[in-house]
């Protein structure tokens, strides 16, 4: 199970659509769901075809603004129960007995409304039994660490959205990579960085899908950064085999690294076995490992592109290396 949720900022702009392009290439979602398309419909299934993905359900935008995504790929079995201009509820293997809930969700970006987006949740939490997920942009945070820069967060407007969270049974699943969905990208003292895209999920659901969790993505051409639910299995096959563990000395340059560290470790449920002492390194090896290519990968990649622009006007050389 892998679902890549995005607010896109709009489809309309050929560099956002080659970046959702290089995004599924890369981390291959068997779902997607994308908020704020600003298309049309036949934008849409253009690329649904160019992404190889058979299905797709799609929610016009409204004037020039809003419009929802869902698409999935052929081999998983999808039912859309309902949906709105703010989310798309689908059931996953309708009416086998292992059924469970996704919904994309897009919580109203006006303040004034966001009390409706709490009672639509609420009302959405009602209609099925069985084990959900719920994924997008809710354009509120949970805690105020959930936002750094400018002024904080009221306490009242987040308590409206635990409270509706706690009605829903929801849980938050968590993240690995930077600790910020969201940018204003203002100069100075006026940037802003705020977690508004998560994974909620009940109980039942966290319990079937163990191993699931959210990975922070990076993107360019959108305000908003991609957020990928995905299994551990699944993440662990874009890493190299048999390469040897080395932790490296620029990762303390980045804060988030001590909070993965410390969520590895905080999953040792009886740290006095040395057998589990042992697991919890592997495992926060492996969650260090994919912290590693979410939060740096983009660095790396930029510095070979440089190293090849270079090499092709004559000013490196790859064997051996020199500057002329």
């Amino acid at each position: 199970m892998s679902c890549l949720s995005w607010n896109c900022r709009g489809l309309g702009n050929p560099q956002t659509k080659g970046e959702l392009v290089d995004l599924v290439n890369k981390k291959d979602p068997k779902m997607i769901f994308l908020m704020e398309t600003k298309v049309d419909q036949e934008v849409i299934e253009r690329i649904c075809r160019r992404l190889q993905y058979t299905n797709s359900f799609v929610v016009p935008r409204i004037s020039r603004g809003g419009g929802l995504a869902l698409l999935w790929k052929q081999g998983i079995r999808v039912t859309v129960m309902n949906f709105s201009e703010r989310y798309i509820d689908t059931v996953i293997d309708h009416g086998m007995n292992d059924a469970w809930r996704f919904i994309g969700f897009y919580g109203d970006p006006d303040t004034a409304n966001w009390e409706n987006s709490w009672s639509l949740l609420r009302d959405l939490s009602s209609r099925f039994s069985i084990p959900w997920v719920c994924l997008g942009d809710f354009n509120e945070i949970i805690r105020v660490e959930e936002k750094q820069g400018w002024l904080d967060r009221p306490e009242r407007q987040m308590q409206g959205f635990r409270d509706a969270i706690d009605f829903c049974g929801l849980k938050d699943l968590g993240f690995n990579g930077f600790p910020f969905t969201w940018c204003n990208r203002r100069p100075g003292d006026q940037n802003v960085w705020v977690r508004l895209d998560q994974g909620l999920a009940s109980v039942e659901w966290m319990l079937r899908f163990t191993t699931c969790c959210i990975h922070h993505l990076d993107a360019f051409h959108s305000d908003h950064k991609p957020i990928l639910l995905i299994s551990d299995s699944e993440q662990k096959r874009f890493y190299c085999k048999g390469r040897p563990f080395r932790f490296e000395a620029m990762w303390l340059k980045d804060n988030s690294c001590e909070e993965v560290v410390k969520n590895s470790w905080q999953e040792v449920s009886d740290p006095s076995s040395v057998c589990m002492v042992t697991k919890q390194i592997i495992n926060c090896q492996d969650n260090l490992r994919i912290w590693n290519c979410d939060t740096f990968g983009h660095v790396r990649l930029s510095l070979v592109e440089k190293l090849k622009g270079a090499e092709e006007r004559g000013l490196y050389r790859s064997d051996p290396a020199h500057i002329h």
